[in-house]
């Protein structure tokens, strides 16, 4: 049986965009109850808020217009992004290859590490696990005899890793520049209790 907030995902994916009284008319529903089926489905990520439009008389309040979120309908970005790589490090050789990723992770630290600088090793790490996570790495940190170790509990290139594996060194470079600090990583997607891989980095 197919549910109320079901029939207005589809009315929205059908329509492209579209608001709450447009909903209510088309639906038969009230306004409020529109409402909260889209305040659902947004919470949820399935539609995201596309802009604001003006109805009726001039200086009327506008009212806010809804479209299936992109994250469900896909973009061309990890194609796009892996053959960008294939042309990028398929024409070098392996240590040409190694500088332009670690360059790339250099890029990637840049705005993260302006202005940070702290000289305490203790600091400046709990600063790069807040700095990186910004980019969507949900990383952590933990202490161990030999040294702390930093887990990445997501690949930011997940949709491309298995084609480019080399990536990882865009990471240990990033942790490095963050950092200043020796890099080596020990553990590449490894199984966690959750069932979610993650990648483990050594510090000094």
């Amino acid at each position: 049986m197919t549910t109320t907030r079901q029939k207005i995902f589809a009315y929205i994916s059908k329509r492209r965009s579209t608001s709450a009284a447009e909903i209510a008319r088309d639906l038969r529903m009230t306004s409020a109850n529109a409402r909260h089926h889209l305040a659902q489905l947004h919470k949820n990520g399935q539609i995201e808020l596309v802009g604001k439009r003006n109805v009726g008389k001039k200086g009327g309040r506008p009212v806010n217009i809804y479209a299936v979120s992109r994250n469900i309908l896909g973009d061309g970005l990890p194609l796009l992004s892996h053959h960008l790589l294939e042309e990028l490090l398929g024409s070098v050789n392996a240590s040409q290859r190694a500088s332009l990723l670690q360059k790339l992770g250099q890029r990637f630290a840049s705005p993260l590490t302006s202005g940070a600088g702290s000289t305490s090793p203790m600091l400046r790490l709990n600063e790069t696990i807040k700095n990186i996570n910004q980019l969507g790495y949900e990383a952590r940190w933990e202490a161990h005899a030999s040294g702390p170790r930093i887990i990445l509990g997501h690949c930011p290139y997940a949709a491309i890793i298995k084609q480019h594996p080399e990536l990882c060194g865009v990471d240990a470079a990033l942790l490095n520049e963050c950092l200043a600090q020796r890099i080596e990583q020990i553990g590449k997607l490894e199984g966690s209790e959750s069932g979610r891989p993650y990648c483990v980095f050594t510090v000094g």
